[in-house]
């Protein structure tokens, strides 16, 4: 079985509204590396039990993302940032090229600080 690595992203999103059961079991898998096999001696079910119960909360969390769209809109807000962050750090350099105002500087500053702060 191949593994979906965007799974493993939408289980930080959605992984709470999981039984707690596939929560563990797909935890297991994407996030601690473990085999069908080796989660399936863990916790004493079939390596097809286990496979199905992957297989439905992958569905879940793929269709969670399709009706709420958080990881997409997280990865809007991300990609927006760093554009934000771009921007601040060019009006930066163009200040100190020829500029130099220290109201520029101190704003740009500010900009870069908070847009930061919100990638955390």
């Amino acid at each position: 079985m191949a593994k979906n690595l965007e799974i493993s992203f939408l289980l930080d999103f959605y992984g709470d509204m999981l039984t707690e059961k596939q929560r563990e079991v797909i935890e297991y898998y994407y996030n601690d590396d473990l085999s069908l096999s080796e989660i399936a001696d863990n916790e004493g079910i079939t390596r097809q039990g286990v496979r199905d119960s992957i297989k439905r909360a992958e569905t879940q969390l793929l269709e969670m993302e399709a009706r709420l769209g958080l990881v997409k809109r997280f990865r809007e807000m991300r990609n927006g940032l760093e554009e934000i962050m771009d921007a601040a750090n060019q009006i930066r350099q163009i200040n100190q090229h020829s500029v130099n105002s220290r109201d520029l500087e101190l704003q740009s500053g500010r900009i870069l600080e908070i847009a930061e702060k919100l990638c955390e």
